[in-house]
């Protein structure tokens, strides 16, 4: 389905020409700050305040990258903490990879490099754990299998967004208990010798976005 650019305000239109790939978008998600209040905007309310938290950032890549043909797709991970986190979902030459926002490095986007979407949450494992967080299980979820289409240029709080991805299937991640208990104590070390610094102990860097 074509989505008219008239939708959305003429700001938010030159930016949707702008970003034409993932990596376009992750760039631009960069450029923003963290929104840390209440909230749940739509792709022009994001342009305008230049601020996003993890759906929001998702929700804006799905609506700039789904003009320029690519699938509506958010991926959800699950937290033991329930400080879960979503990206957006999107496959390039067969292979998986995400676009996203977050306060930590290591759950940024991902290049399209993984066979399987397990395989591409099970790359966020290691830089996920903390004193408390741990994934537990993913999934994913179509927009265009909801009842609304608020999400793309809402004026108000596209909360039912939310409750979508709760109620989606997820796939569980076995985590084996060495490997949650030697990234945590590494992140605690870490944290104890560098406190207002975030982790850069990660493998496989090469993948970020």
């Amino acid at each position: 389905m074509s989505i008219p650019l008239s939708i959305y305000s003429k700001k938010t239109q030159a930016v949707i020409k702008k970003l034409k790939t993932p990596q376009q978008v992750q760039m631009w998600i960069h450029s923003l700050r963290y929104n840390k209040n209440k909230t749940m905007q739509t792709l022009d309310s994001v342009v305008r305040t230049k601020k996003a938290h993890c759906l929001e950032a998702a929700l804006s890549a799905v609506a700039i990258l789904e003009y320029h043909g690519y699938a509506p797709l958010i991926l959800d991970l699950e937290s033991t903490d329930y400080l879960d986190h979503t990206l957006f979902l999107y496959k390039q030459n067969n292979r998986y990879g995400s676009v996203g926002m977050s306060r930590d490095v290591g759950l940024y986007g991902r290049k399209p490099v993984f066979k399987t979407i397990r395989a591409l949450a099970m790359s966020y494992a290691a830089p996920y754990i903390d004193e408390h967080a741990c994934l537990k299980s993913f999934g994913v979820l179509d927009l265009r299998t909801l009842n609304s289409d608020a999400w793309r240029n809402s004026k108000n709080n596209v909360w039912y967004v939310e409750e979508a991805l709760r109620n989606i299937p997820h796939q569980k991640l076995h985590l084996p208990k060495t490997f949650v208990s030697s990234w945590r104590l590494k992140f605690i070390e870490w944290k104890k010798l560098h406190p207002e610094k975030q982790p850069n102990y990660f493998a496989q860097t090469q993948t970020w976005m």
